[in-house]
């Protein structure tokens, strides 16, 4: 299946709101009434993008953590003086700043601080342990960090090529609402629980994230980044299993968020309430938060971690309109909300992306909710959305949907992408639009892998394509496993099971889970004399890998089957250790 860029050619008659569509993208004709077939493509920068929705909605309130707010206008100032000081500290256009922060005020102001000065973001899970983060700083030799306080000490003792000239330490405690800073100072113990898992005295020589503040703004003359210039490196496991760094572009990241406006065709500015739930340094949560939403002007809603209580008591105070999640979360808070009942009715917009959503999850959330929850597919190569479903009754419930907006598809024979398979046959997934990654960060053998001459984009997956252009997953290249919305690579995490003392081999793979998505599932070959125990090896585990990445079920085995090479064969072990 393919199409010719130069001649497909959209018309629309404006009376009968009616498209008229050439075979070359059948899909066009189940877009919503008023979804362009292409956006207006961005010629400036994420920072013009900024500056427009701080100007537009002054007074709007942009930020709410726990009931504090902060306007657009506050937000703006922030940013500015936060750029200043990240100047003082010797950021400059081409630099690259680490984030490892959770969801927080902070974050957005980090995050356009940085690219306020042409300098380039590089976001991190900050609840990755030292070893994880030690590799990917060896790669991007950021000149800051700005980190959340909790998790300097896994990046303080990197060796001297790989650590930043300055670690910017972030209390989150600072932007929550007064009253429950003053409380969370009470001596009673389950607070100071909470007040531990929250902050924690910076190690080392830190600069205050408070401090940096206090700058005066910066000059706003100081020049901005251009539309193609890099915006940010998003690490991903790509289709090797190596972690590699996605460069994203200015006009990557501000097309998407353009494509996801046109998607969300009647989404109105400073109208909206964005649930910021899924982590803000995952490419989903960077583009429906931190880009989308300041596009719209929208109140952003942030939660540091996904707490379905939590979730509900703000939707008491302020109702979520555009919710977008995992499978397992919208589980969790149709069923909740129904317990304390609690109305979800005011959520039109609900996409579910990263795993495969159960039908089950469909019918509970969209009979507690005022919309449709559809279904997307993206890539942190692709900034990342590029296909769904659309919110509207051509929606096809166990499809990952159709292309984009000025986004393209072809389906290939895997082992010759110059080849297109027939339609309706199995076949790889390219994708090429104006939200494709330029290539991987300092990886050229890697991108040569993954982007075609032409500039199509190799997705690994293997889908197949109805007659209008609805496509479903039905396998991955790739042997990644899919967890709670992240990409785990197998290999490391039989690295860290190797080293314990009583395995002797190990090999990993993704098995279906019920909460939606796949379980990381170890299969072990034990030395002589040992028995399996679990709990300790998922607790030494848990000393080198970020939790979601720790096995759930480990299972004993006399052996691994291999090839004639050598190389463990996980389709066997997947198929050996499955449920019967």
């Amino acid at each position: 299946m393919s199409v010719d860029l130069q001649s497909d050619r959209v018309g629309r008659n404006a009376c009968q709101d009616r498209i008229m569509v050439e075979p070359l993208r059948p899909w066009l004709v189940n877009y919503q009434p008023g979804v362009p077939a292409d956006i207006e493509l961005p010629t400036d920068s994420l920072v013009h993008m900024f500056e427009r929705s701080v100007a537009a909605a002054g007074p709007a309130i942009a930020l709410d953590f726990f009931g504090r707010e902060t306007s657009y206008a506050r937000l703006g100032d922030q940013v500015a003086r936060a750029a200043e000081g990240l100047r003082k500290l010797g950021v400059a256009a081409g630099d690259r700043v680490a984030l490892l922060l959770p969801n927080c005020p902070q974050h957005l102001v980090a995050f356009y601080a940085v690219l306020r000065l042409g300098a380039v973001v590089v976001e991190h899970n900050p609840l990755y342990t030292a070893p994880e983060l030690r590799h990917l700083f060896e790669s991007h030799h950021a000149k800051v960090a700005i980190c959340w306080d909790t998790a300097v000490e896994k990046i303080t003792d990197l060796p001297r090529d790989a650590a930043p000239a300055h670690i910017v330490a972030v209390n989150l405690l600072d932007a929550f609402p007064a009253v429950q800073r003053l409380a969370l100072r009470l001596p009673i113990p389950s607070l100071r629980a909470k007040r531990d898992a929250l902050t924690r005295p910076a190690p080392g020589q830190t600069i205050p994230w408070r401090q940096l503040l206090k700058s005066a703004p910066l000059d706003p003359a100081h020049p901005r980044p251009g539309v193609q210039d890099l915006a940010a490196i998003q690490y991903t496991s790509g289709t090797t299993g190596t972690a590699k760094g996605a460069m994203l572009t200015h006009f990557n990241l501000h097309s998407n968020a353009l494509q996801g406006e046109a998607w969300m065709y009647s989404a109105q500015y400073q109208r909206e309430n964005f649930y910021a739930i899924l982590p803000m340094f995952h490419a989903f949560g960077l583009t429906l938060y931190v880009t989308y939403g300041i596009l719209k002007q929208a109140r952003l809603v942030i939660f540091p971690k996904f707490d379905v209580d939590m979730v509900l008591d703000a939707a008491r105070r302020v109702p979520p309109t555009i919710y977008c999640a995992v499978p397992p979360i919208y589980e969790a808070t149709a069923r909740r909300a129904a317990e304390r009942g609690i109305s979800l009715k005011s959520a039109k917009y609900c996409i579910s992306g990263a795993m495969n959503l159960p039908d089950a999850i469909v019918e509970r959330w969209e009979a507690a909710s005022g919309g449709l929850l559809v279904e997307g597919y993206g890539m942190t190569e692709t900034s990342p959305v590029a296909l769904g479903n659309p919110f509207y009754p051509t929606r096809r419930p166990g499809t990952i949907g159709v292309p984009f907006p000025s986004t393209w598809m072809r389906v290939v024979d895997p082992s010759d992408p110059t080849r297109d398979v027939e339609p309706g046959t199995p076949g790889e997934l390219l994708l090429k639009g104006p939200q494709v990654m330029r290539g991987y960060w300092q990886d050229p053998e890697a991108t040569a892998a993954v982007l075609l001459p032409d500039g199509w984009l190799r997705t690994g997956d293997v889908v197949t394509v109805d007659a209008d252009g609805f496509t479903t997953i039905v396998d991955r290249l790739k042997e990644l496993i899919i967890t709670g919305g992240f990409n785990v690579t197998p290999s490391e995490v039989e690295d860290a099971l190797r080293a314990h003392p009583d395995v002797v081999d190990a090999a990993v793979v993704g098995l279906p889970s019920e909460r939606g998505g796949e379980d990381v599932v170890a299969a072990v070959v034990l030395r002589p004399g040992a028995t399996l125990d679990e709990d300790a090896l998922r607790e030494h585990s848990r000393g080198r890998l970020a939790r979601y990445k720790v096995p759930r079920r480990i299972v004993a085995v006399a052996d691994l089957p291999r090839s004639m090479l050598g190389k463990v064969l996980r389709k066997q072990v997947k198929d050996q250790i499955a449920p019967s």
